[in-house]
């Protein structure tokens, strides 16, 4: 007997693939800023649900790719500064190498814009992604860095 399947699960697997192409998308951004609109376009049209090394990645949830990617490019300023103000005396934001400020940056913006979006699924999604990038020290980093700016931007 197959174990029936729930509304949600493809819901958070859409959600999971949109939130590591927004990394990925701010990432590029920060490399050569590419103005938005031909970002967008290009994601959309050869990375969302593309194939890597001979592997389907999963469909993205493309309205929320767009909202992540556009609300933290808009909030840019503000997320840099509540990020800024979390990081240990002597540190600024230019030490973080850059796949790290995309993650910080994409995690940050849910935080403070995303209501809709609870606490605990933003930090470990977006934990999940430094996972991809790094070593168990900068996922902790990651992990502790949210939680901060979750506790400052939603009470």
């Amino acid at each position: 007997m197959t174990r029936p399947t729930t509304r949600t699960a493809p819901r958070t697997k859409a959600r999971a693939a949109a939130r590591l192409a927004a990394v990925q998308a701010l990432y590029q951004h920060e490399m050569e800023p590419t103005p938005l609109a031909p970002l967008l376009h290009e994601f959309h049209q050869h990375r969302l649900g593309g194939m890597i090394e001979d592997a389907q990645l999963a469909e993205a949830d493309v309205n929320f790719f767009d909202d992540v990617v556009k609300g933290a490019l808009a909030r840019l300023h503000e997320i840099d500064t509540a990020i800024a103000a979390k990081l240990a005396s002597g540190w600024t934001l230019d030490r973080l190498d850059k796949p790290m400020k995309a993650i910080l940056r994409a995690g940050t913006y849910e935080l403070v814009a995303r209501a809709d979006v609870p606490l605990g699924a933003v930090i470990t999604e977006y934990v999940d992604v430094a996972h991809a990038f790094y070593d168990k020290r900068e996922v902790g980093f990651v992990n502790g860095l949210l939680d901060a700016i979750a506790k400052n931007a939603r009470g």
